[in-house]
């Protein structure tokens, strides 16, 4: 028999075709990528810190489907605090985080790796109760507790400290009316042969990314409406008037300054300059000329004393001065930081400009280490106050190209501005960087910290080649 779960049904309520294909054609869905699997271990390591909050609680074996059920049933009876307490009702299968006696009610615990109640969070706990209530469970509150983003790590983790319960009994009576007529229709679409023919929309990104985007979007062209500069509806206003491709997008249709750039690049296929202000903007960078690129990693759980949950904590830096590069990388699982910025004052001079990408990024993580460490707070003032943020010419189209597909990040400017790119790396992206970091402290990874050093390198070689093409092009 198919069961129709917790996580099926959140499925469901987003993309029936998505719901559908998980049921029907299970191996169309790719395995979860390295970040996505990161947060489902985040997940499940805040679970069990929950569960210290309850020290009397039995955990209901996982592994066997039946056993589980059997053992629920006969340890409800203890009037103790249940974990992975599972319960069927006909097709419906739903097991709870946490489920606590209250008298003879029940008190139902979600928990989740987020700081914030969502909707989804909503919606998740709504079919739990719906279940439960069905199973026989008088369920008297329902609750979220969610990781506290202002707890600070100091020793050992205190979960009554680490997390922040709120009573969301309210919101989940309201989610549940209707939930009868939604969960048959979930049920005849699970029963369907045929697979629903489902539109494109927002909801495929909302409350998840869809691992079926690939197959969805197919249809579009290469440069299509959706590359539109914070295109946000009006990309599916164009796509309902029958309108696919960027360059086909009617002249008289009201488009913002930037989108109306791009919608002349992709029809005349010639780059925008605007050489004024590039030149401006190449005029304030004041020489030596420093490239300067961090890497970070955060965790769910703070590992390091005086942390916060998800607080970015740098373990890597590259930084390019005339011709000349220097790098930093942690090497093992000790508080990184201030070798990180006793590393840093060693090679970035007193003067001349600091170019970055995205300076918010990088004058936060200063800023943090300032607070961390205040015998640093006047250096780093003053190392602030010389960044000079690479991405802004680009975020302003200052220079567009239409390879850039709308997009203003490093990963697009750099092929399209200089047709090289990062294709040939093993580790590509920030969060893959950042995971393979945590893994090369953890086990034996000569491999990987060269494979961290060519990364964070390209990121400031990228920076070097693109000042260097922006030169050429304002001459």
């Amino acid at each position: 028999m198919t069961l129709l779960t917790k996580s099926k049904y959140l499925v469901g309520l987003q993309c029936p075709k998505y719901f559908w294909v998980s049921l029907h054609e299970e191996d169309r869905i790719p395995e979860p990528d390295l970040s996505t699997q990161h947060k489902f271990d985040q997940g499940h390591i805040v679970g069990q810190l929950a569960k210290g909050l309850f020290p009397d609680g039995i955990d209901i074996p996982e592994a066997d489907f039946k056993k589980n059920i059997a053992k629920s049933k006969e340890f409800v009876k203890l009037g103790k605090p249940l974990f992975e307490a599972a319960f069927m009702v006909g097709n419906l299968y739903s097991r709870a985080d946490i489920l606590v006696p209250a008298g003879s009610k029940w008190d139902i615990i979600e928990v989740k790796s987020g700081t914030k109640v969502k909707d989804v969070n909503i919606q998740d706990v709504s079919f739990q109760k719906h279940v439960y209530s069905l199973a026989g469970l008088n369920i008297r509150k329902c609750f979220l507790m969610h990781v506290n983003n202002e707890f600070v790590k100091s020793g050992e983790i205190d979960p009554k400290k680490f997390f922040t319960k709120e009573d969301i009994t309210e919101e989940v009576n309201e989610a549940i009316v209707g939930i009868e007529e939604r969960i048959n229709n979930l049920l005849n679409v699970m029963k369907s042969e045929t697979c629903p023919d489902v539109k494109i929309s927002k909801d495929c990104s909302d409350p998840y990314d869809c691992p079926l985007e690939d197959d969805c979007w197919g249809f579009l062209p290469s440069a299509s409406i959706f590359d539109l500069y914070r295109g946000g509806q009006k990309c599916f206003k164009l796509l309902e008037e029958g309108i696919l491709a960027l360059k086909d997008i009617p002249h008289e249709y009201k488009l913002t300054d930037k989108q109306g750039i791009q919608h002349k690049c992709e029809k005349t296929g010639k780059v925008h300059v605007d050489k004024e202000k590039l030149k401006k903007f190449l005029e304030g960078i004041q020489k030596p000329v420093y490239y300067l690129d961090f890497e970070t990693f955060r965790t769910a759980i703070p590992i390091l004393d005086g942390t916060k949950p998800y607080q970015q904590i740098p373990f890597q830096f590259s930084l390019h001065i005339d011709g000349k590069h220097f790098e930093f990388l942690a090497n093992d699982n000790s508080d990184p930081r201030e070798k990180f910025l006793v590393e840093l004052r060693t090679v970035l001079g007193s003067s001349g400009s600091i170019i970055v990408y995205n300076q918010s990024f990088e004058i936060s993580r200063l800023k943090e280490l300032a607070d961390a460490y205040p015998d640093y707070k006047k250096w780093v003032s003053e190392v602030i106050d010389r960044v000079v943020d690479l991405w802004f010419p680009f975020k302003n189209f200052y220079y567009y190209n239409s390879e850039q597909h709308g997009s203003a990040s490093i990963k697009d400017v750099l092929p399209a501005i200089t047709e090289k790119d990062y294709s040939k790396l093993k580790i590509a992206d920030g969060d893959t960087a950042a995971l393979s970091y945590l893994s090369m402290i953890y086990a034996d990874g000569e491999d990987v910290r060269k494979d961290l050093l060519k990364y964070c390198k390209l990121d400031t070689e990228a920076m070097v080649w693109i000042v260097k093409e922006l030169g050429k092009i304002v001459k």
